[in-house]
């Protein structure tokens, strides 16, 4: 079970980080919707390794293979199958680690859980899996596109250095304009020099990724347990190195009184349309989607294997000194980017066909 992701959308993945391959299942997915294979590949280049000088040098060109359900790109129904074949693993770089725990690392948590481990690449635990994710979620995405869904993220902050403004202040076509896609060109130059500077120390280093969903319909979310914002933090804390969620005016509203913090009700007269005159809430109130903008934060912390030697222990207890080798990413956040979307997306798509199902 805890390879699946969703309710009526549901999304199992498959595959290690130096396996023959990553891939998933998405089943759930309703018929009629056009697909582009292209569109999935572009999200994919995404989220792949190798990408600029601020990520992993570890060199896939991630392409997918459709296996099942699509015809002539249309959805039928049946589950989707996936599948992106690896190729440039180097696992003799982490045979110093095979009865090694890196600190702050999975790897004596799933020696505790399993009593054994891929030390290859980190095995499941890679942040490779997540291009299932992709995948699924730029399919899941196309969907909601036809409903008038859009999402986008971007990189809010990296260390001590991040934007100043609200999310409304900045164009999201510029996100893609540079390497550590934050959408203002000062803002990132900062951020990359960050990242080369600690990359240089054979350290890494944390940051934000903030997402932004518009057109999202009121109505979606399922009191009590099922709350919306509770599925999409759900959705973001699962992701590799994620460490905090955060939605709406979230930790900066406990600041706030009561009468700051509402969001009064608009009413077009004409058309009877309701909307918010500001929105403290984040787009969901009650758990439920109110119909403005849903925007929230994930906090991913600085990569725990370190380029540099560190004190930890082995499998039997002994204190050691580990170096680490292999090709690691110095700040994950701009490679997060489109993974925070995908998981939005698959979120959002599984909230919409519970809404309908509720209404039957």
């Amino acid at each position: 079970m805890s390879n699946t992701f969703g309710n009526i959308l549901r999304l199992t993945t498959y595959g290690e980080s130096h396996g023959v391959a990553v891939g998933g299942i998405l089943d759930g997915m309703p018929s009629g919707y056009k697909i582009d294979i292209a569109a999935i590949q572009a999200a994919l280049d995404r989220r792949r390794p190798g990408q600029s000088v601020i990520t992993t040098s570890r060199r896939e060109a991630d392409r997918v293979e459709i296996l099942s359900g699509l015809m002539d790109g249309v959805t039928t129904g049946t589950p989707i199958a996936f599948e992106v074949r690896n190729a440039d693993h180097h696992s003799s770089d982490y045979d110093n680690m095979a009865h090694t725990f890196r600190p702050s690392h999975a790897d004596y948590t799933y020696t505790a859980r399993y009593g054994i481990r891929d030390h290859r690449g980190g095995g499941r635990s890679s942040a490779r899996e997540t291009l299932a994710r992709v995948a699924a979620g730029a399919i899941a995405a196309q969907a909601l596109a036809e409903h008038g869904i859009d999402i986008y993220a971007y990189t809010r902050r990296v260390g001590d250095i991040a934007l100043t403004e609200q999310y409304t202040a900045y164009d999201p076509a510029l996100i893609e304009s540079n390497i550590v896609r934050c959408p203002d060109k000062s803002t990132a130059e900062r951020m990359i020099a960050l990242i080369e500077q600690v990359k240089a120390e054979g350290d890494t280093i944390g940051g934000v990724v903030e997402c932004v969903i518009k057109g999202c319909p009121a109505g979606l979310g399922d009191p009590v347990f099922g709350k919306l914002h509770a599925m999409l933090g759900a959705a973001m804390l699962g992701i590799n190195a994620a460490k905090g969620f955060d939605y709406g005016m979230g930790f900066d509203g406990v600041g706030l009184r009561g009468s700051e913090a509402m969001d009064p009700f608009e009413v077009d007269p004409a058309t009877g349309r309701v909307s918010f005159a500001a929105n403290h809430s984040g787009g969901i109130q009650g758990g439920i989607s109110n119909g403005a903008d849903i925007y929230f934060s994930v906090a991913f912390k600085p990569v725990a294997t370190l380029l540099r030697e560190v004190a930890t222990i082995n499998d039997s207890g002994e204190s050691v000194t580990l170096r680490a080798r292999g090709r690691h990413d110095p700040c994950v956040v701009s490679r997060a980017v489109p993974i925070v979307e995908a998981m939005a997306a698959l979120t959002i798509l599984d909230a919409m066909l519970g809404a309908r199902c509720a209404r039957r």
